[in-house]
């Protein structure tokens, strides 16, 4: 099992939520795999919401008597869904779906506008309007059905960053099968079948194909593929700074080196000379002829605030 843990709704509101990438059965200790019956979601929606109440009870987060009052609800606030199946093989499928577990709280694209004023105007991932929570209210009411919401910029600012996780905290967790230390058990047991060590050509090798594999993915670009015959390269050496003299040979010997001349330092003493010819225009001193744009004025910070 794969578990992403997401707090983010489609307007930035918080909306905490779990996304589960769960296999249709379960694997022996011999690696045989058992194909599981359809899951209860009525015992598995009773088996969430007791697993939450028991951690914010041993944290002291809430009152037994509020769980109680909370489990008379007709609507709880839980749920499960298993809505999404992907058969065996779907790999395509499976991408798609982790990328969506694992997709960023906010995106540019859904920042429709910035008015002049400063007020942000959020797209919702849908079309379809619905009752998304009120910003300004608790977050326990529905407000009135739209798919973008106006945030002003301090708004915007808060409802995005309550959704930085802690430092040094797993968003994505790895459960039995795809666990760290199945994978490792596996790995070593596969190693001693073989009697033969890991050649450390065969781990490199591996390397530079998976960060050649993420480049492609994310960028469309097969950073192995050579431009004039489309074989595949190999990586050489790598270059760290600070080595500017061998970039500087590299790019000379392709003949991409383009040389740039030093910018010369700003003429201070012809910027103090049109600085006191301005001034010069001006009666700073008599307060008749100041130019109110250019005074000064104290403002608190809660009169500030309330500006934007």
């Amino acid at each position: 099992m794969i578990g992403a843990i997401q707090t983010h709704g489609e307007l930035l509101h918080w909306h905490p939520h779990i996304h589960v990438l769960i296999t249709c059965g379960a694997f022996t200790p011999e690696g045989d795999f058992l194909e599981l019956p359809e899951f209860d979601m009525e015992r598995l929606l009773v088996a969430w919401q007791d697993a939450v109440f028991e951690l914010y009870l041993a944290e002291e987060k809430i009152e037994a008597e509020v769980v109680e009052n909370m489990r008379s609800w007709e609507h709880s606030g839980f749920s499960v869904d298993q809505s999404v199946f992907l058969p065996a093989g779907d790999q395509a499928g499976i991408e798609r779906l982790i990328q969506y577990m694992t997709r960023c709280p906010f995106s540019l694209s859904r920042l429709v506008k910035v008015s002049d004023t400063g007020q942000i105007v959020y797209q919702a991932e849908k079309q379809a309007c619905r009752a998304f929570p009120d910003p300004k209210g608790d977050g326990t009411q529905a407000g009135v059905p739209r798919n973008f919401q106006i945030l002003p910029p301090l708004d915007f600012l808060a409802e995005f960053t309550q959704h930085i996780p802690p430092k040094g905290s797993h968003l994505i967790r790895y459960y039995g099968w795809y666990s760290n230390k199945s994978r490792g058990m596996r790995k070593k047991a596969e190693a001693e079948a073989s009697e033969e060590p890991l050649a450390e050509e065969t781990t490199t090798s591996r390397s530079n194909r998976t960060w050649a594999m993420l480049i492609k993915r994310v960028y469309e670009v097969d950073p192995l593929c050579c431009p004039e015959c489309g074989g595949e390269m190999k990586v050489v050496s790598f270059i760290e700074p600070p080595q500017a003299d061998v970039i500087e040979d590299i790019l000379k010997h392709c003949g991409l080196w383009q040389s740039s001349t030093a910018r010369a330092p700003p003429d201070v003493e012809g910027l103090v000379l049109e600085l006191d010819a301005a001034y010069l225009n001006r009666s700073i001193g008599s307060p008749d002829q100041a130019d109110p744009s250019q005074e000064l004025t104290y403002v608190d910070i809660d009169t500030f605030l309330s500006s934007f």
